[in-house]
């Protein structure tokens, strides 16, 4: 019951700090300011709950505020608070919820059977080509009996391509825009081949 009662509150505060402070930390983040680093970090852990703002976005404007080393370092440190969380959340104090949501993604067998099988291989590659959402990722394996250190080191190396690329793009928007809207591009593009490719596999097997 208390790890229930501090999981609702810690998600009760995570709610009310990203809908009525949004535009209060974008205003810090934009002063590029040393708080604007622990905020921009705090913006992308809220975003891990509730995407207040597209993650290549986000993430892309922390690049070009800070650099690609430091915005690499900023949005990681932040994702992985907010998958920490997400984590722990389902693993302590949201099971039953957990695992109804789950229900409405049947590809999350699949994935829990490699899981279970190739913990660290499973939650690696699951980061670097996000077949399967990021949350039901965060809250299978919270749900599952993989260890949270695994979980974490799988999370984190997968994530840096990722977080690198927009980075990288952000970074260089001013100083070479067609660069930047070329990675963008073809970040999305790659997404959605992904995407495209799962989706034309699961019609072909109903069919």
């Amino acid at each position: 019951m208390f790890k229930k009662m501090i999981s609702i509150t810690s998600l009760l505060l995570i709610i009310a700090v990203g809908y009525t402070q949004k535009a209060m930390l974008l205003e810090i983040i934009k002063s590029g300011s040393s708080l604007a680093m622990v905020v921009s970090a705090l913006l992308v852990a809220i975003c891990v709950f509730f995407p207040l703002i597209p993650f290549p976005i986000l993430a892309g404007t922390i690049g070009a505020l800070f650099g690609t080393t430091q915005g690499l370092a900023i949005t990681l440190a932040g994702s992985m608070v907010g998958t920490m969380g997400f984590f722990f959340l389902s693993r302590y104090g949201f099971r039953e919820a957990a695992q109804t949501r789950l229900q409405n993604y049947p590809k999350i067998r699949d994935f829990e059977v490699f899981l279970n099988r190739h913990a660290f291989a499973a939650i690696l590659i699951s980061r670097i080509i996000p077949i399967i959402p990021a949350p039901v990722v965060n809250i299978g394996c919270g749900l599952s009996r993989v260890n949270w250190l695994t979980f974490f080191a799988a999370s984190a190396i997968g994530k840096i391509p990722n977080v690198l690329l927009l980075s990288f793009a952000g970074a260089s928007f001013t100083g070479n825009k067609w660069l930047s809207i070329g990675l963008y591009g073809a970040y999305m593009l790659i997404l959605g081949i992904i995407y495209f490719v799962v989706f034309y596999r699961k019609i072909s097997k109903n069919t």
